[in-house]
């Protein structure tokens, strides 16, 4: 960092290759700390963070003709876009009050309407006229659960809604053992990127607020003084003359 006076006035100039050049000499800092926030992420996502685990049920709309209140909605097979909108009205009315307090007294479920709501996501599967009802719990037998108790319940309150409405399970949910989070590798990855960082952080702060003398080119570039004498270090090489003494 270089403090120069001009017109009466401080003010700061970084010098970036000095900082790039602390940050090389101290890449091991940056490598232990690192390796440190890696292995702080691995054990907080293996440990602290519990599995999530998810499970799907497939449910077919089969409608050619659909009507909500007075308004009426015709669907072709190849109207995708129209099976998109009804696929997010169906989303909707799953996750509606009363049908979640229909689907917990079914299969008695521990949760709040709130609870289960979070758990749920519903779109179309590969842009085709099949809703896919996934359900993440922390159990992958309990997400099976409850994923099949929503294609009981689900059709019978989009009928009571909708005239002209039917829906097909066209796959049973399952339990599934594969976590879907955390990712494990990713957060150590982060958990890695962010020691570096933070690590390069500190360094980069010492660096500018470091005002020490180091050699007369800071003198030069930094105050209006001359420089009347040089003190050599002797340690440079293995051997050097300066005057009358020699240093071996």
């Amino acid at each position: 960092m270089e403090k120069k006076n001009q017109d009466s006035k401080e003010y700061y100039a970084i010098d970036l290759m000095l900082i790039l050049k602390n940050l090389l000499h101290r890449a091991w800092i940056l490598a232990l700390v690192g390796v440190v926030g890696a292995i702080i992420a691995f054990l907080i996502t293996t440990i602290a963070i519990a599995p999530k685990y998810s499970s799907s049920v497939l449910l077919y709309v089969n409608n050619s003709s659909v009507s909500i209140g007075k308004t009426s909605l015709s669907i072709s097979s190849g109207d995708i876009s129209a099976s998109k909108s009804l696929a997010s009205t169906y989303g909707v009315i799953l996750k509606s009050r009363t049908t979640l307090e229909r689907l917990k007294e079914k299969i008695d479920l521990p949760y709040t309407t709130t609870q289960l709501s979070k758990m749920i996501s519903t779109g179309l599967a590969s842009n085709t006229e099949i809703l896919r009802v996934t359900v993440t719990t922390n159990d992958p037998y309990q997400a099976s659960i409850i994923a099949n108790g929503i294609a009981e319940v689900l059709p019978e309150r989009v009928a009571e809604i909708m005239d002209g409405s039917n829906m097909e399970v066209v796959d049973s949910a399952i339990p599934n053992l594969s976590k879907v989070s955390p990712n494990v590798a990713r957060n150590t990855a982060i958990g890695l990127v962010v020691g570096i960082l933070a690590a390069a952080a500190v360094i980069v702060v010492i660096v500018i607020l470091d005002d020490t003398v180091h050699d007369e080119e800071y003198v030069n570039q930094t105050y209006n003084y001359p420089i009347l004498a040089i003190i050599p270090d002797l340690t440079e090489s293995d051997k050097k003359k300066y005057g009358y003494y020699y240093y071996n």
